[in-house]
């Protein structure tokens, strides 16, 4: 099972923070995400842009980085300079 908090705004469509989830094998962070569908289907788009700090057990870690089963994959969004990243882009 692997374990995925949400921290900061992000937060998944249902409003949820934490999840589990089971895999059969290693994979990338981004394939488990998309393996969650509609729920959390907003963060592949926020992972594309950076506005996303991934960990993994507490260690900094990418969109591309293997998850394995007994993992705890933390999810911070943010923008670069301090903010959340997740309000509306003033450029």
């Amino acid at each position: 099972m692997v374990t995925i908090v949400l921290t900061g705004q992000l937060q998944t469509s249902d409003g949820e923070r934490d999840l589990a989830c089971e895999i059969a094998a290693p994979m990338s962070v981004r394939q488990l995400i998309q393996r969650q569908g509609v729920q959390l289907r907003h963060l592949l788009q926020l992972l594309r842009e950076k506005k996303v700090l991934v960990t993994i057990n507490k260690k900094i870690a990418s969109e591309d980085s293997l998850v394995q089963d007994g993992d705890a994959l933390r999810l911070v969004g943010h923008d670069g300079m301090g903010g959340s990243g997740l309000g509306p882009s003033h450029s």
